[in-house]
């Protein structure tokens, strides 16, 4: 079985490189070479289920701010607490937030400052343009 690379030079779309495809290295990523070896693929998958689901996107880039109770989150979000739970259960399941309680509240913040700089990278990508003058 054979696999295919994607090639992508850092601040050009795909398919704009100045080189030709057949002139990269099959292991090339991002113009440098792909950590293939040791890459966990089952986490990275893990990671990308869990932010492929709005709500929980949401709820890192609420949390990509500074830790949240989940009765701030549930206002932010406009949704019933239950859903925030279920939300958070699964990032905390993928390793992605943690928690600390104070009294009666429930603070989460993101587990690891890739995780900020992922959500940040995915906001970026698909924020929509400003306004023309």
């Amino acid at each position: 079985m054979t696999t295919a690379s994607v090639w992508i030079v850092a601040g050009q779309a795909a398919g704009e490189s100045t080189a030709a495809p057949e002139d990269l290295p099959l292991d090339m990523c991002d113009g440098r070479p792909a950590p293939i070896d040791g890459l966990r693929a089952d986490d990275a998958a893990g990671f990308l289920k869990a932010l492929a689901h709005e709500g929980r996107l949401m709820i890192l880039c609420h949390l990509a701010g500074g830790p949240r109770s989940v009765t701030e989150l549930e206002k932010l979000l406009s949704t019933r607490q239950a859903m925030v739970s279920q939300h958070l259960a699964r990032l905390r399941h993928e390793g992605l937030v943690t928690y600390r309680r104070e009294g009666q509240a429930i603070y989460y913040a993101i587990a690891d400052p890739r995780v900020t700089r992922a959500v940040a990278l995915v906001t970026d990508m698909f924020r929509d343009p400003p306004a023309a003058p």
